[in-house]
Formats: C-alpha cells, structure tokens, sequence
C-alpha cells in the first residue's frame, strides 16, 4: 500500500531549481529512513539520495551530489529534496521510499513507495 505523498515537481528550464516534498500519509508513521528514487522512460528505477530519522546521515548517488541536496523536518514529519542546477538528463518521474533493511541503494531495501511526481527539465 502506498503510505508516502510526494509534491512539489513540476517542469523547469535547464539550471533551474526545484523542491520535492515527501510526507508520510498516516500520522503515527515515522520513517527510520526515507530516499528518493527516480525513474526515466525506458530505464529502472535508481536511487538518489538517503536520509536518516535524525538528519545527520545522508547519501547521494554521484551524478546529483552538489546539486541535491535532501533534509529533513522533524517537527513535519517531512524529508525534502532541493534540486538545484537541473539538467535534461534529470527528467525523471521521483518517488519518495522507505528503508527497510540491507544496503540502501536497491529498490529491493524499500517497503514503502509514494506514486511519483514528475520532474521534466527542458534545454
């Protein structure tokens, strides 16, 4: 069952920002660890960027790392992505995970998804 909600995509120009929201759908889920996963037409689904409950433990794969970055607020009960510097190749359509267990990059270590939201990014 889908338990997470995410917002905030939208279409921008190449070197634009955007911020995706994720926000857990019931109140007394508090998520160990979220992610954000992203998939392009015709590609899997690859992961992104990683956080802990606490927020001082992030991961992020190698082709956003100075242009995402991920946190979170405890008292939203939110994780949030800020997406800076947007390249075409960041067309994706994200998803908002929760971690389960194991190592953190497969889509397999996730037992929680939210639907999606688009992100087009246009030269």
């Amino acid at each position: 069952q889908v338990r997470l909600i995410e917002s905030g995509g939208g279409s921008v120009q190449a070197g634009g920002s955007l911020r995706l929201s994720c926000k857990p759908a019931e109140r007394t889920f508090r998520p160990y660890a979220l992610a954000w996963f992203r998939q392009a037409p015709g590609k899997e689904r690859e992961f992104v960027a990683y956080i802990r409950s606490n927020g001082h433990v992030t991961y992020y794969t190698n082709s956003v790392k100075g242009r995402f970055t991920i946190s979170r607020d405890d008292a939203e009960n939110t994780v949030n992505l800020r997406m800076n510097s947007l390249q075409p190749e960041d067309t994706a359509t994200y998803y908002c995970a929760n971690y389960r267990s194991d190592s953190i990059y497969p889509t397999t270590s996730y037992d929680a998804w939210g639907q999606g939201i688009q992100v087009t990014v246009s030269s």
